[in-house]
Parts: C-alpha cells; sequence; structure tokens
C-alpha cells in the first residue's frame, strides 16, 4: 500500500477535528466556525504534532470558496435587495468606508505601509453572511424586517467585496505587492484589460449561461437520477469557476457567483441549492479549517494590543458606524442595535480577501493573523451581543431622553395621508403582507375595485405602493396602533398574508375588539396550526397545501367529466 496520502490524512484530520470543535463550540452557545478554526490551528505548522499539507488545504479551501460563492449566487435575489435598497446600499457603502479607515489608521500606527493598511481595513470592513444567517435563524428573526435590512446590506457587503478581488490583483504592484503580470505593462493598462475581460465573462454569463444552464438542468432533471442532477449541479458550479479563471482570469469567487446566480433562473434552483447543500458544507467545513492552519497563536501573547486594536474596530467600530448609519435614515432604536450586531463580525469573506492578499504581497502574514484572531473573538462574542440587545435597550431608554425619541420615533409612512379618499377609509379590505401572496390578493382586489389599505413591515415596500396610488401603512400588524391606522375599526375585512400564527392571533384579536363583526380571512403554511385557527374560529383559513390539492383535483376531476 502507497503510504503517501497526504490527501487522505489531510481531510481525515481536517474533518475528525473539526467535528470534535465544532460540536464543543455549539455546546457553549458558539459559532461551529470557532471550531473549525481552532481545528485548523491544531493541524498547522504553528503547533506541535501532525501538521496537514499546507498545499493541499489550500487547494481545497479553494474548492470550499467556489461552492460558498455558489450557494451566494443561488440565494442572492435582486428583488430582496430592492426592497431593502434605500438603506442597504448606501448603508453598506458607507459602514465598509469607515471601517477600512479605521482599520488603515491603526495599521498605520504599527508603521505599516498604505497598501498593507488598505486590504487590512477591507477585511475588517466585510462580515460573515454565515454567522448572520445562523444568528437571525436561532431567534427566529428571518422574516422580520430587520433581518431583511441585515441580510440585504451584507449581500452589499459580498458584491463590494467581490468587486474588490476582482482589481486587487492588476492593482497589487501600485499597492507594494507582485504585479500580475511581471510588470512589462502598464497599471492602467492592466487595469482596463481586467475589466473588460470580467465585463465580457459577465456579459457570457447573463446572454448565454442563463439559457444554457436552465437547458441542461431540465434535462438532467428529465433522465429522472438524482446522482446526474446533483453532478451536473456541482460541476456548473466548479467548472465555470475554474473556466472563468483560465480564459477570462476572474477569480474564483466570482466565476462560481455568477454560475448560482444565473441558476437561479432555472425552475430547478431549489432543488439544485438543496442536491448541493451537503458538499458545500462538507467544503465549507475544509476552508475555515485550512484558514485556521494559517493562524499563529503566538500573536495573542506577543501582540496583544494589536489583537484588541483589531476586535475594537470591528465589534465597537463597526457596529457604531452601522448603528448612526440606521439612525440617520429614521428607523428605530431597535433596528439600530440589531443591525451594529449583526456587523459586529468578520469571517469568510475577510479569510478569502487576506489570503489574497498575503498571495500577492500586500498584506503581510501578521496580518493574516491578526484578521483570523480577530474573526475568532468577534464570532464567539456575537451570540452574546445579540442577547444583549434588548437589555442594553432598556437600560438605554431609561437612561437617555435622546434613546427614548429615537425608541418612538414616527415613522413617516407609519400613517395614512390626509388626502387618502374616503372609500379606503369605510368598508374596505385590510390586507395585511405585501409578498408573494399578498401582491396577488392585491391586484385581484385592484381588477375588481374592492378598495383596500395594505399593512406592511418594510417600509420601502409602502413607499413604492404608495408612488403608484395604492393606500399603505409601514409597521407590524401585530401591533394594535398600526390596524389603526389602517382603520380597522370601519374596515369590513382582515386579510392576513403573512403565515406567522403568533402574530395572526394578535392581528385578530385587535381586529375584532375594534370591529367585532369584521369578517377575518388568514393564510398558513402548516396543517396543524392550520386545524387549531379553525377550532378556535378565528376566521376563514386558508392553508396552502390544502388549496394547492383542491385545485388540482379540480382540474382532473374536469379533464374526465363527460364532454
Amino acid at each position: 500500500m502507497d503510504h503517501n496520502v497526504t490527501l487522505i490524512s489531510t481531510i481525515a484530520a481536517g474533518f475528525g477535528l473539526a467535528l470534535i470543535f465544532g460540536f464543543i463550540a455549539e455546546r457553549f452557545k458558539l459559532s461551529a466556525l470557532v471550531g473549525y478554526l481552532v481545528a485548523g490551528m491544531l493541524i498547522g505548522p504553528a503547533t506541535p504534532g501532525f501538521v496537514a499539507d499546507a498545499h493541499i488545504a489550500s487547494q481545497l479551501s479553494e474548492i470550499g470558496v467556489m461552492l460558498l460563492m455558489f450557494g451566494v449566487g443561488l440565494h442572492f435575489s435582486v428583488d430582496d435587495l430592492m426592497s431593502v435598497k434605500r438603506i442597504a446600499i448606501p448603508g453598506a457603502i458607507v459602514q465598509m468606508s469607515i471601517a477600512t479607515i479605521l482599520g488603515m489608521y491603526v495599521a498605520n500606527t504599527w508603521g505599516w505601509t498604505f497598501g498593507e493598511g488598505l486590504v487590512f481595513g477591507l477585511a475588517l470592513s466585510c462580515a460573515s453572511t454565515v454567522v448572520l444567517l445562523r444568528a437571525l435563524e436561532s431567534r427566529n428573526l428571518m422574516q422580520s424586517i430587520n433581518a431583511k435590512i441585515t441580510i440585504g446590506w451584507l449581500v452589499v457587503e459580498d458584491l463590494l467585496t467581490v468587486l474588490v478581488l476582482v482589481l486587487l490583483p492588476p492593482l497589487a504592484s501600485l499597492l507594494g505587492g507582485t504585479a500580475v503580470d511581471g510588470g512589462t505593462t502598464s497599471i492602467w493598462q492592466t487595469l482596463g484589460l481586467t475589466l473588460l475581460q470580467v465585463i465580457a465573462f459577465i456579459v457570457i454569463m447573463l446572454v448565454v449561461g442563463k439559457r444554457l444552464l436552465p437547458w441542461l438542468l431540465w434535462h438532467v432533471a428529465k433522465t429522472g437520477s438524482r446522482e446526474l442532477f446533483t453532478l451536473s449541479v456541482i460541476s456548473a458550479a466548479i467548472g465555470i469557476a475554474y473556466g472563468a479563471a483560465a480564459l477570462f482570469s476572474v477569480s474564483f469567487a466570482l466565476g462560481a457567483f455568477f454560475a448560482g446566480m444565473v441558476m437561479r433562473e432555472s425552475e430547478f434552483s431549489h432543488r439544485a441549492a438543496q442536491e448541493s447543500l451537503p458538499l458545500r458544507d462538507a467544503f465549507a467545513v475544509l476552508f475555515f479549517v485550512s484558514v485556521g492552519m494559517l493562524f499563529q497563536p503566538s500573536i495573542l501573547l506577543t501582540k496583544p494590543l494589536s489583537v484588541l486594536a483589531v476586535v475594537g474596530v470591528i465589534v465597537v467600530g463597526k457596529s457604531i458606524a452601522a448603528m448612526a448609519i440606521t439612525l440617520a435614515f429614521r428607523y428605530p432604536l431597535n433596528t439600530a442595535l440589531v443591525v451594529a450586531a449583526s456587523l459586529a463580525q468578520i469571517g469568510e469573506f475577510s479569510f478569502i480577501l487576506a489570503g489574497l492578499g498575503v498571495s500577492l504581497g500586500i498584506l503581510p502574514a501578521e496580518g493574516m493573523s491578526l484578521i483570523l484572531a480577530g474573526a475568532l473573538i468577534s464570532i464567539a462574542i456575537n451570540p452574546l451581543l445579540f442577547s444583549a440587545i434588548m437589555p442594553f435597550r432598556k437600560w438605554l431608554v431609561g437612561l437617555s431622553s435622546v434613546a427614548r425619541e429615537l425608541e418612538q420615533r414616527v415613522d413617516p409612512f407609519a400613517e395614512l395621508p390626509m388626502s387618502t379618499e374616503r372609500k379606503y377609509l369605510e368598508g374596505q379590505v385590510v390586507l395585511v403582507g405585501y409578498g408573494r401572496v399578498g401582491s396577488r390578493i392585491a391586484n385581484e382586489l385592484k381588477e375588481h375595485n374592492i378598495p383596500f389599505v395594505v399593512a406592511e413591515q418594510n417600509r420601502a415596500i409602502v413607499e413604492g405602493l404608495r408612488k403608484k396610488g395604492i393606500p399603505a401603512v409601514s409597521g407590524n400588524a401585530s401591533e394594535p396602533g398600526v390596524l389603526i391606522q389602517a382603520h380597522i375599526a370601519n374596515a369590513s375585512m382582515l386579510v392576513v398574508a403573512t403565515p406567522e400564527p403568533i402574530d395572526v392571533r394578535k392581528m385578530v384579536d385587535t381586529a375584532k375588539a375594534l370591529r367585532p363583526e369584521i369578517e377575518i380571512v388568514l393564510r398558513t403554511h402548516n396543517e396543524d396550526e392550520s386545524e387549531l385557527l379553525r377550532k378556535d374560529k378565528l376566521g376563514t383559513v386558508f392553508y396552502g397545501e390544502e388549496e394547492l390539492a383542491i385545485g388540482m383535483s379540480k382540474f382532473v376531476v374536469n379533464q374526465f367529466a363527460p364532454k
């Protein structure tokens, strides 16, 4: 037997230790990412004992990067981003700029060059989408407007970071690193050529790939083979990423991101996400393990003040900047605190950017270790920051009159305009939620000239509806004030198009207290909840799968009916 099995030993040690320390991290209510990074430290060259092959680990991490970025592209929704664009786009740009400047200032005090400080600051400016999503999911906040704002904010950060990854290689020599072409052409020629290659790749993906990939998935799906479908998804992700790098000199990250984004156009996008998830998770673990191998634990002892400064920029500097920006856009204090806690960490994109900086000779190895230390600490304390939001808000509101004003700040779209026609104020339908279901209901009401008022949490959606002449109020309809502003006391019907069962009961209680004879129409996607709602006689309940079955059954029966 050949005993030169470095690939197998690296994978075995990486997965095994990642499992152990990821489990320990979760038991201590920390992110499993902390455990994966620690596992990498233990098999890295900076610690005694077994040392994994760094070259192989680096290539495995590249596959992890491809699949991570493919997953980001697969879940990237332009519509979701546009719904919070007014705060997410300027917020992300300003917050990243502030964090980058803070990082550059700290690096300057250490005597680093401009280029080193710039890459260092950029690496500290981008938060981890993985860490954020896990934090929101664990607190059941994924459907809240605060979650939509923070996710949209991070999507913009991800896109900006991808742009940095594209532009950094041609700018390497200008920033004090190694020129990608050996310095035979000017920086402007290199930069121009890079941008042309990127544009060519994007155009091909959006024009050709947008048609070719869905067509490919359709024909593979027709075979009925699950293995072939999974293989086609993974082949597309890695193949396009490699082809983008080989043919267009585009980074693996950007190639994989566009592969996912284009595949999202297919009707099989959800299945593609499900089928590729196990492999994405596995290689993502190896990515974090390989990053941990680069960490020098000794830096915690030799440079404690530097580590503290890095953590200060990430946890304090970024949080204050994000909070100030959110408040400047006239969002309440609670939203500002959630956004601040969400961005007080760094993760996968910071590692990708720092790794590229080191490979180009721009960022010193010490910078990578400081970034890793900041990531480990910020990810570890992030759950504590989320837990501290409510007590901190109560303390702040009780202490400061300014905080009380910010907490009770009036949303400009929380009330119907004085010019609203009377037909929308008496006998109207109050429609709660303007998502996929709510918007379709609204279109039907509009076609039949039935007056209605929309109550929606997303302020940007409310603003858009008002521009179209549709009466709408902003806020969570489980709060009585929102339904009062929608004139529920004079309405003939309340239609709840959101699927949250807890909020539904609060809305019904408010509506019946103000207008006992009002008709209630409810939506749910849970069979048990639909039975409970019907048992409590809260209103007419529509259960998604049940209605689908009824509609399909009617169609089938009609097809077999005598002609």
